[in-house]
């Protein structure tokens, strides 16, 4: 019947979206790029898979950072890493920078995330707002530290599930060069 093959298509998709999501968390942001460009309708997938997670949290926690950024003033410059579908620059009034692996929007910068096309000292916000991925997050983290302005501040959204130890990597971030304000 029509019902039973549209939920089989429906586990399918979940199970390659588990499947994507894997290997983003376990293959560095390079390897990330490729598998995307080898396989663009993987992206898509993956975010179908990703929209349907979101939408059965009590919050979606990029909706909490819209609402920080739009108390914030409007002449700050955001830097969206992983933006997605770029709800943040859809929802506030700043010049946001808006990067993923791949475009979902005319507003998507494609690169990877260790190596974005800013100039040093430019932005006053930076995101990740599930979107920690990567074998290579030091390498990440870093560039975002080197795009933001000195006392910029960066935003952190992540599952619990994504750290081995929380404390080490806030500990991590320290070295970095980040200040923890609130968790």
């Amino acid at each position: 019947s029509e019902a039973l093959r549209a939920r089989m298509e429906e586990r399918l998709l979940s199970a390659r979206f588990r499947y994507i999501n894997q290997q983003l968390y376990t293959s560095s942001s390079q390897e990330a790029a490729r598998l995307f460009q080898n396989d663009p309708e993987a992206f898509q997938i993956y975010h179908r898979g990703f929209a349907q997670q979101v939408g059965r949290w009590p919050e979606n926690p990029v909706h909490r950072i819209v609402r920080y950024l739009r108390q914030r003033p409007a002449s700050l410059v955001v830097a969206d890493f992983g933006c997605g579908d770029c709800k943040i620059a859809n929802s506030i009034r700043n010049k946001v920078h808006s990067f993923d692996l791949v475009a979902l929007s005319p507003l998507v910068t494609v690169c990877d995330m260790a190596k974005v096309p800013l100039a040093a000292e430019s932005v006053d916000v930076a995101v990740f707002c599930l979107a920690l991925m990567g074998t290579n997050l030091q390498e990440i983290l870093e560039e975002a530290n080197r795009v933001l302005k000195h006392g910029g501040t960066l935003m952190m959204a992540e599952v619990a599930s994504r750290f081995e130890d929380l404390r080490a990597f806030v500990n991590a971030m320290t070295h970095l060069g980040f200040k923890s304000v609130s968790k």
